[in-house]
């Protein structure tokens, strides 16, 4: 029973001191969030200028694709 209450102390405790440095550190300015706020106005953009396939062209790429993964695996299988 004495073991109890000890764990309930030390748990108390233990709760307490989490607490406290959660809210401490709530309170601190930090400087990597200033960092983190120049890094993400610095992302890098991509700009596509290709034209898209029309359908048929879809298709035969897909075909095309596909025969040379068939003709890969049957290659490999040998």
């Amino acid at each position: 029973m004495k073991t109890l209450k000890n764990m309930e102390a030390i748990f108390t405790v233990a709760v307490a001191i989490a607490c406290g440095a959660s809210y401490v550190s709530v309170m601190q300015p930090s400087a990597a969030k200033a960092t983190d706020v120049a890094q993400a106005s610095a992302i890098p953009v991509v700009v596509v200028s290709a034209r898209r396939l029309t359908e048929q062209e879809k298709k035969i790429s897909l075909i095309e694709e596909r025969q040379a993964l068939l003709g890969n695996a049957t290659a490999s299988t040998l």
